[in-house]
């Protein structure tokens, strides 16, 4: 095993077992799910598609049926983390998690979304960015019965220093269902073939797991919209 790749699992690993001692110190607040949205920031996102992005992710957290699906729950409430990725063994956390349990702590989290700033990353290391995921869940100060990995990205899997489909395994061993959403602009990356059918094949796992799909601005936004109604509810 390559030392970078060493390097990257010890961190993971790391962040687990502080989640793990912390949580034993203090209890957490209770909340249905822990939701981790994990975005394209690669380069082959332009700044258009990368802003819609935020906005659609932001949009789709304070919709009313969203909070509605919220409400539902047996705790009223779910924890959300955001990060983006793209550069292998690189993938930035953005945004910490955040308890959401109602139409203020929505309003908060879409604001602190769309105001930072862009973190470029290179190439598509979904797996590393499947593996970042899997650590945020590990550090989460809540505790759920739910875990959910929610990745969206224009391409396929490039470069990642672990496979996305071992970190998929990994990932599902522990509970943790991965959904995706497939963002199919005409050409990209065709030469790979569908990447709903990557996605699906490589990328998703777990319990109920699905793949969305988009093909233009307007169907973005709705896909992510109707994708955390159905992780939520």
């Amino acid at each position: 095993m390559k030392p970078s790749r060493r390097r990257f699992l010890a961190g993971a690993a790391a962040s687990c077992a502080v989640s793990a001692r912390a949580a034993a110190q203090a209890p957490a607040p209770d909340v249905d799910l822990l939701l981790v949205l994990l975005n394209d920031g690669s380069g082959s996102i332009d700044a258009d598609e990368y802003r819609l992005q935020r906005e659609g992710t932001a949009a789709a957290l304070e919709h009313p049926q969203v909070l509605a699906a919220i409400g539902r729950l047996r705790t009223g409430a779910v924890a959300v983390a955001y990060g983006e990725w793209g550069t292998p063994g690189a993938p930035e956390a953005i945004l910490p998690w955040t308890r959401i349990a109602g139409a203020a702590d929505a309003a908060d989290f879409a604001d602190r979304l769309i105001a930072a700033p862009r973190r470029f990353q290179s190439y598509n290391a979904i797996g590393d960015a499947l593996e970042m995921g899997i650590a945020m869940i590990g550090a989460a100060p809540f505790r759920a019965a739910r875990a959910t990995i929610d990745l969206a990205g224009d391409g396929p899997d490039m470069r990642s220093l672990v496979p996305a489909a071992a970190a998929r395994d990994r990932a599902v061993a522990m509970g943790v269902t991965i959904n995706a959403l497939a963002i199919q602009t005409e050409g990209a990356f065709s030469r790979f073939g569908p990447l709903r059918e990557h996605y699906e094949t490589n990328v998703i796992g777990g319990p109920n797991a699905f793949v969305a799909s988009a093909r233009d601005r307007t169907d973005f936004a709705y896909a992510i919209f109707n994708k955390l109604v159905r992780e939520i509810s």
